[in-house]
C-alpha cells in the first residue's frame, strides 16, 4: 500500500540531505510505533529551529552517537506533527512541503493550516 500525502497522492521524498523520517528512508512515514508522528516534512527556519529548542527539543546540536548532523536554516526534516502545529499557533511554524507530508498529519491539524505554509 503507497502512503499518501495530505493532497492525497503518492507521499514524496522529503530529504536525504539531512536523511530523514521516522523509518530513515527520506520519507515522513510513519508506523505505529512512531508514537510523534514525524509526518510534517518541514524547511526549517532558524525561528523555528530556536523555538523548538525552548520546547525541549534540540534540532541544531548535531549528535553524532545518534547519527543526527543537526539541522541548519533550509533544511527539510520530518516533524511531529503535534510540535509543527505547536509551532504554528505560537507564530513559528515553517514552510511546508505538501506533496511530502503524511496524510496523517490531518488527524492533528487541519489542511488549511497547512496549506497556509506551503512553500512557494
Amino acid at each position: 500500500m503507497t502512503a499518501r500525502n495530505v493532497l492525497g497522492t503518492p507521499l514524496q521524498l522529503c530529504s536525504t540531505d539531512p536523511l530523514t523520517g521516522w523509518q530513515r528512508d527520506g520519507c515522513c512515514n510513519t508506523d505505529a510505533l512512531d508514537r510523534g508522528i514525524h509526518t510534517v516534512c518541514a524547511i526549517v527556519t532558524a525561528e523555528f529551529l530556536a523555538f523548538s529548542k525552548t520546547a525541549g527539543n534540540d534540532l541544531s546540536t548535531p549528535r553524532p552517537e545518534y547519527g543526527f548532523p543537526g539541522l541548519q536554516p533550509g533544511d527539510r526534516w520530518c516533524l511531529c506533527a503535534a510540535r509543527w502545529e505547536e509551532a504554528r499557533r505560537a507564530g513559528f511554524a515553517p514552510d511546508i512541503v505538501l506533496e511530502a507530508t503524511h496524510e496523517k498529519t490531518l488527524e492533528i491539524t487541519a489542511l488549511g493550516h497547512l496549506q497556509a505554509h506551503a512553500e512557494s
